[in-house]
């Protein structure tokens, strides 16, 4: 149920909160503009706010009626900004506390995955005050994937293949964050579904040019290759559209989401739940709805106008 319709909306101050303060501040700026810039296009009173730690002083002064949040990573993705919004009672975009806070833990939606019976990579981890030397004799079967548990864009990821390089991508991991993931690594096929309003869009298949979806081949144009839609048998492509709604709903997603998913064969994983999916100019959000029909200003404003309270 919608608090605001269109009418009401473009009656309503709308800060879009950018920037911010985790290692994703710069994509978190070009998704911000973008997204602003859509929302002026459509007459909507829209303003950009660098959320730092003046954040409350902003809004109060602000007089703002409604947060659109274009904040990627942590002090945005994670739920502190919704606690925050939740407080001062602004309505905003995307999901609400418990659903970020979530989603960004990857280790916490990994459990909730299995929870609910939804495919995903056998995986360790160590939270804060662990010790690394007990993870490592846990993980084995090379290759693994070793990530932190709560950075986003590939921040921090590496691909282990020997045991010198899984120390040193734990080290690197948690220096980070304090939680790392140790994951199995699937050699398939990198695929993502997004999710609107709890639909799913057509998905896209990956193929960086240098093997390696990392944040050069994300955020580099000309680098990666998408296939939209991904060329994939039909059974297995809606059985994959169906997860990544049914993941998005364990978690408790509102708005727009993203679920990337690797395929090996006939076998298809859930990596991760993004709650605030990138909307750059490369983001994969926006060609997954452009192929649906879906125009860049129209996802913009289907986003806004999901805006509300006690997610």
């Amino acid at each position: 149920m919608r608090l605001f319709s269109r009418e009401q909306m473009l009656e309503k101050k709308i800060a879009v909160l950018m920037g911010g303060l985790s290692a994703e501040r710069e994509i978190s700026l070009k998704t911000g503009n973008a997204c602003l810039k859509a929302l002026q296009e459509l007459s909507y009173q829209a303003i950009a706010v660098d959320a730092g730690p003046d954040l409350p002083e902003q809004l109060r002064e602000g007089k703002i009626d409604v947060a659109f949040i274009a904040l990627h990573g942590r002090f945005g993705e994670d739920g502190r900004v919704q606690g925050l919004l939740e407080m001062l009672q602004i309505p905003y975009t995307g999901s609400g506390v418990l659903a970020s806070s979530l989603a960004i833990d990857k280790v916490m939606t990994k459990k909730m995955l299995l929870y609910h019976e939804l495919p995903t990579p056998g995986f360790e981890f160590m939270r804060p005050g662990d010790s690394s030397e007990q993870l490592l004799e846990r993980c084995h079967h090379l290759p693994l994937v070793v990530k932190p548990s709560r950075e986003g864009s590939t921040i921090g990821i590496t691909i282990a293949r020997s045991q010198e390089a899984l120390r040193d991508g734990i080290d690197s991991a948690a220096a980070l964050d304090g939680t790392v993931l140790v994951e199995e690594y699937i050699d398939g096929v990198e695929l993502t579904v997004s999710v609107l309003n709890g639909e799913a869009l057509p998905i896209i298949q990956i193929v960086p040019k240098t093997g390696f979806y990392d944040f050069h081949a994300k955020y580099t144009a000309g680098e990666t290759e998408y296939l939209l839609p991904a060329p994939i048998d039909a059974d297995c492509y809606h059985r994959i559209q169906q997860v990544a709604v049914s993941a998005c709903a364990t978690l408790g997603c509102r708005g727009a989401a993203r679920v990337d998913f690797m395929l090996r064969e006939r076998e298809f994983y859930c990596i991760e739940v993004n709650t605030i999916p990138g909307m750059t100019e490369t983001s994969l959000l926006p060609k997954a709805a452009a192929k649906a029909g879906i125009g860049f200003p129209q996802l913009v404003e289907q986003i806004l106008l999901d805006a509300g309270l006690d997610k």
